[in-house]
């Protein structure tokens, strides 16, 4: 594992249009945490930050490991997860380009309570938990952000558990997918495109249901012209429909 000290690049990072048109996307939610730090907040993070690669499958840490780094994803993709008692993955969420991970045990000590892993090439900046707390008293700012990742990380746990207790499969879908279109869909015109790729698999770790239930369930929304799905991104045809079908299926 190669690491380096590393620029820190604070240009927004908005998705092109997936059709390939000149159409002004519109990124809905952005959730890239190193773009919206100013100048001198991207210094003072560059001047603490070591560059780690990790290639596909490798763990940055494991649950029950020392918390003593904060993450920064400059590239690829990792996810959050855990294994329940018999074994079975459960992706609690994905970190994208620019997101910040292993936040919580910065805040509050202790080992590792999830596991971080490399779902493709990726490139991650650490900073030492101690480093990280003194940054941040000297930039408040970023401080704040912080603390909103944490609360938005929570409420979608939140809204997870209450999803798995409440609603059908059908119904865990279709919010997962409006949640995911929230914060990583790009609009053109009426439509959204998903611009992250995410297999049957990985749906059925996030909704606790099986790749057989999801691959079922998808091609129904397929035939309802709900959405697509082209090379493992989808694209949301009908938000309206999308949203008739989460709201109907929680009744």
């Amino acid at each position: 594992m190669n690491q380096k000290v590393i620029a820190i690049s604070t240009a927004p990072q908005l998705a092109a249009a997936a059709d390939g048109t000149h159409a002004a996307p519109t990124l809905i939610a952005p959730s890239n945490f190193l773009a919206q730090l100013d100048a001198n907040e991207a210094a003072g993070l560059q001047a603490i930050a070591i560059a780690r690669h990790y290639a596909k499958g490798d763990y940055v840490f494991r649950c029950g490991g020392p918390g003593h780094n904060v993450y920064f994803l400059r590239s690829g993709r990792i996810k959050i997860h855990q294994l329940s008692p018999l074994g079975r993955e459960v992706i609690l969420w994905f970190c994208f380009s620019g997101e910040i991970f292993g936040l919580a045990e910065a805040a509050r000590g202790g080992e590792r309570a999830v596991n971080a892993q490399a779902c493709e090439a990726s490139e991650v900046l650490a900073v030492a938990q101690d480093k990280f707390g003194n940054y941040l008293d000297h930039h408040p700012h970023v401080a704040k952000l912080s603390m909103q990742v944490l609360s938005s990380r929570l409420r979608v746990l939140g809204e997870m558990f209450v999803n798995l207790v409440a609603d059908d499969v059908n119904t865990r879908i279709g919010k997962l997918i409006l949640r995911l279109s929230a914060r990583y869909g790009t609009r053109v015109g009426k439509e959204i495109f998903l611009n992250i790729p995410l297999t049957h698999q990985e749906i059925a770790d996030m909704i606790g249901t099986s790749r057989q239930t999801v691959t079922s369930a998808l091609g129904a929304l397929k035939r309802q012209g709900v959405l697509s799905i082209d090379n493992r991104r989808i694209h949301i045809e009908s938000e309206e429909l999308l949203n008739e079908l989460a709201r109907d299926g929680a009744r």
